[in-house]
């Protein structure tokens, strides 16, 4: 039985000070240990933070009294442009590696010992062989093309031997030759100081002093910068996640920039000292902007427009298959960053080109009685109008106005002004339940006539998170006390459900008790509104309950996943979402800041 434990250790750390606190910073740390076969494996792996270089240092260690003869075997299966075939693999003698490519996309794979000296010691290409002692070595082959390399140790009674698998990445022969021989002359161990120090450079840009709380609560959240980071693209996408899982569940991946995730992620990083990085997605945006001046479903890393399930038609007719709150908090995104750096000559880049045509999108996208029209809400499951969709509307006519003054467009400013006014009355005639005083999950409009959604759904958070209402007004207060109520998971586990009997990953039909399983973002969102409308600091308990629960219910590495099993608190669907790790930081931040203004 082989024994994985996985997580930040002690030995070896490096000490980190950053705005007051102290944080170790280690590339992962993995270890396995088998009894039976007297053999302890420690796995340290990274990726460097300049070149597309991924390396997974490897100690293994013979802790019988005996001479052990291995085989370390490696195996890959690229799936190149997500089809698996007319690729090519080969092995090099000259490098002693094995190169993948197809089209303009290429990988080489190696071993090196401790000394920097490539150590392959046999391997096999393309041919479905079990990885025994000896190999056929079949030097190449196309199609579905799949490879396996190894290396043969002899290893003295309780002694340990140190080498490295690694893998670069590039678009010609000519990249990754180079990359190969940049990394080997360097060396592993050169590469893993190299990113403590990359990783430790990064985090002095926080902004905000976490030395009020408790020590987990700072790695948390640091951990959680850190995971942010993985998952943004140099040209400027957020993705939501990169965990292959969900792939059982609809034949597709996270993988994607939802520009709503992006831009609520994108707030969390201006709010902490890096807006610096988010200028890129603002870019992105820019760049892959429809005609109309909306933002559609998702997209690509290279900008290219996502898979999607929202359809082109509705009742025969067109229509656009978009979430309206996407383009809204974009804008909504944008006067944070200026806010924090009071950037105009950016935000006169971007008017022209992305700002005003969003707002116009904005303004004009909603019926006479001033509701928005129907598109397709924050869960991607139905269609209809949201308060969380209007909610952000409201919030992205707030941008755009203000955005306007910068470049001195007074008729445009006056336009969102009407435009806000006019949805916002319509939101109170229409998506508030007056009888109840709390505020409806969604209405729809599109055939003449008004239909309810009386649904409780926690997205109703956005009626304060984007200062739309304040968080003091009796409805809001109403609609967050039963968003509370009838939404917290009533198991061990806790936590608040997405919506009343959410069906994704549904594990139990005992609605009373489990109305969905626990979502961290949900459960966030509550703790939002409780720090808030605190008038004094012990209004605050509850939100840091909420925040040391999702500090229990992260896994032992600081990973936080989209959802929990509502029984076992196993993690569900995606790990890491990069949406749950910035709303455990913002809401942390949040919390750090009322400290201090209480």
């Amino acid at each position: 039985m082989v024994k994985i434990r996985s997580g930040w250790t002690e030995k070896n750390k490096l000490k980190l000070f950053v705005a007051h606190t102290s944080f170790s910073i280690q590339v992962t740390n993995n270890s396995a240990v088998n009894k039976k076969k007297n053999l302890e494996l420690v796995l340290n792996e990274g990726v460097s933070c300049s070149e597309n270089v991924f390396f997974r240092k490897l100690t293994i260690k013979n802790t019988s009294n005996e001479k052990r003869q291995l085989r370390i075997c490696f195996y890959q299966d690229f799936h190149m442009y997500g089809d698996g075939i007319g690729d090519t693999a080969f092995y090099n003698p000259l490098k002693n590696a094995i190169i993948h490519y197809k089209r303009s996309t290429y990988f080489l794979v190696g071993i090196c010992s401790e000394q920097n000296t490539p150590i392959l010691s046999d391997f096999n290409i393309g041919e479905k062989v079990s990885p025994g002692w000896t190999l056929p070595q079949n030097p190449i082959t196309q199609g579905h093309a799949d490879s396996i390399m190894c290396l043969d140790l002899d290893l003295p009674p309780n002694e340990k031997e140190v080498f490295c698998y690694y893998m670069v990445a590039g678009t010609n022969l000519k990249e990754i030759y180079e990359l190969n021989e940049k990394f080997v002359d360097e060396g592993f161990e050169f590469q893993l100081q190299n990113i403590k120090k990359c990783h430790k450079e990064w985090l002095s840009q926080l902004t905000v002093d976490l030395s009020s709380l408790p020590r987990r609560l700072q790695q948390r959240y640091l951990h959680s910068l850190l995971i942010i980071k993985t998952q943004m693209d140099a040209n400027g996408a957020i993705l939501a996640a990169n965990d292959s899982d969900n792939m059982q569940f609809n034949k597709d991946t996270y993988s994607y920039m939802w520009p709503r995730d992006a831009a609520l992620v994108a707030v969390t990083l201006i709010k902490t000292g890096f807006t610096e990085m988010t200028k890129p997605f603002f870019e992105f945006c820019r760049d892959v902007l429809y005609e109309d001046g909306c933002l559609l479903h998702k997209y690509n890393p290279d900008k290219t427009l996502g898979s999607s399930w929202h359809p082109w038609i509705v009742d025969g007719k067109f229509s656009l298959p978009i979430q309206e709150d996407e383009t809204a908090l974009v804008l909504h995104a944008l006067w944070k960053y200026y806010e924090q750096t009071n950037d105009k000559k950016f935000i006169k880049t971007l008017y022209p080109t992305l700002i005003k045509p969003m707002g116009d999108f904005l303004i004009k996208y909603r019926y006479e009685n001033g509701l928005p029209i129907e598109s397709y809400n924050l869960w991607e499951e139905r269609r209809g109008i949201f308060t969380f969709t209007t909610a952000a509307v409201l919030a992205g006519l707030i941008a755009a106005e203000k955005l306007g003054h910068i470049v001195m467009d007074t008729e445009f400013c006056e336009r969102c002004n009407i435009g806000f006014d006019v949805i916002k009355k319509a939101m109170l005639q229409y998506l508030l339940n007056q009888d109840k005083g709390y505020f409806r999950r969604s209405v729809t409009f599109e055939k003449g006539e008004i239909t309810y959604d009386e649904t409780m759904d926690s997205s109703v958070y956005g009626l304060f998170e984007f200062g739309v209402f304040d968080e003091q007004d009796e409805h809001v207060i109403q609609t967050m006390k039963l968003m509370r109520e009838w939404l917290w998971v009533k198991t061990k586990i806790g936590g608040i459900a997405r919506y009343y009997n959410d069906h994704y990953h549904q594990i139990s039909s005992d609605l009373d008790t489990v109305p969905g399983n626990p979502w961290f973002i949900c459960t966030l969102w509550y703790a939002k509104w409780v720090i808030k409308k605190a008038k004094q600091q012990k209004d605050l308990n509850e939100a840091l309950e909420i925040l040391n629960w999702v500090a229990d219910h992260a896994l032992s590495t600081g990973v936080i996943a989209e959802q929990l099993h509502p029984f076992t608190g196993e993690p569900l669907s995606v790990s890491p979402l990069t949406w749950s790790h910035a709303e455990f930081v913002d809401t942390t931040t949040n919390y750090l800041n009322k400290m201090r203004e209480l």
